[in-house]
């Protein structure tokens, strides 16, 4: 025979895992797919990026980083079209940011 008072703990044993997996399935549910890009649409990016670039004017960046869609406001410091790279200050901590071209779904002047 157990003694009493683990049998009044164990069936709590299991909520944080419980609590973990909700989680999850909520996170789950808020995430949405890549949109997907027209070559236009690509080609737009790829522009404002550049030109933003030689400017320096501070652009709206939204991108899509573990299912969900970000927007920032920074300045292009830097974009290697070949290597599909490119850099961004952002404006809140000014930190430097190196980003996948393909991971980008919209760039836009202020």
């Amino acid at each position: 025979m157990e003694p009493r008072g683990m049998k009044k703990w164990r069936p709590f044993a299991t909520m944080p895992e419980q609590y973990i997996g909700l989680q999850e399935v909520i996170n789950k549910q808020e995430e949405v797919a890549q949109p997907v890009l027209t070559e236009e649409q690509m080609e737009q990016i790829n522009f404002t990026l550049i030109e933003a670039l030689h400017t320096n004017k501070q652009v709206y960046l939204t991108y899509y980083k573990r299912g969900q869609c970000i927007t920032e406001t920074g300045f292009i410091q830097f974009v290697d079209s070949l290597g599909g790279l490119f850099i961004f200050i952002d404006d809140v901590f000014e930190l430097k940011n190196k980003m996948r071209l393909s991971e980008l779904i919209d760039v836009r002047f202020e």
